[in-house]
């Protein structure tokens, strides 16, 4: 697994209002009950305000305002690939703006490689590329931008759960939600970072803290 850092240009601030701590991006045909379920539960167990489309939408040709809403309004994009997520319009169309949140509102977007690999998804081969290659047809005005996005996301450092511990998904799990509280715990200012090791567990402490917040 890669180390992941905020870039110095980015322009995430405490005083900005948040609605998520993590969006998820991802192709619902693929691990919508599998990877990206137990992903999610691990998530909100750690109480991380985590986007999830729950809904079960036919993914049509446009996405719709109150996903970019969720984008705009998140700290961190976790972009899931998998091996038909670029059959759909939708996830690009998601892709795209994420890296365009990155670009210029300083979102946090990390990659994650679920049984692909990374150089699939920038070069747009294997079975990730047959997936792609649907969308010469149905959306050819599209293609060139979106397979800059597709360079541009799988060039950031991220995680390939297949390579952790012997593919056992409860352990890879495990790290991205750890690395996520970390990144969390980072981007608070208050808090000293000399304390090595106790951004979990200070970011557990203040999210069960706010729980009642706005209540008794």
């Amino acid at each position: 697994m890669a180390s992941f850092s905020l870039s110095s240009d980015s322009t995430l601030t405490s005083s900005q209002s948040w609605s998520y701590d993590v969006f998820l991006n991802f192709r619902g045909e693929d691990i919508r009950r599998t990877f990206v379920d137990h992903l999610y539960s691990a998530l909100v167990d750690r109480l991380i305000r985590t986007y999830k489309d729950n809904e079960e939408l036919h993914r049509g040709d446009t996405i719709s305002s109150s996903l970019f809403d969720a984008i705009r309004g998140s700290k961190i994009a976790l972009i899931i690939f998998s091996k038909n997520y670029a059959d759909s319009s939708w996830c690009l169309d998601e892709l795209a703006y994420i890296m365009e949140c990155r670009r210029e509102r300083g979102l946090i977007s990390i990659p994650i490689f679920y049984h692909v690999d990374a150089s699939d998804v920038r070069q747009q081969k294997g079975d990730f590329g047959k997936a792609f290659s649907k969308q010469e047809m149905k959306n050819p005005m599209k293609v060139e931008s979106w397979r800059k996005v597709l360079v541009n996301a799988s060039n950031i450092a991220g995680w390939e759960p297949k390579y952790i511990a012997n593919g056992h998904e409860a352990v890879g799990i495990k790290q991205i939600v750890d690395t996520i509280l970390d990144i969390l715990f980072s981007l608070n200012p208050y808090v000293d970072e000399t304390l090595v090791g106790m951004g979990t567990r200070l970011y557990d402490l203040k999210s069960k803290l706010e729980i009642g917040k706005g209540g008794v």
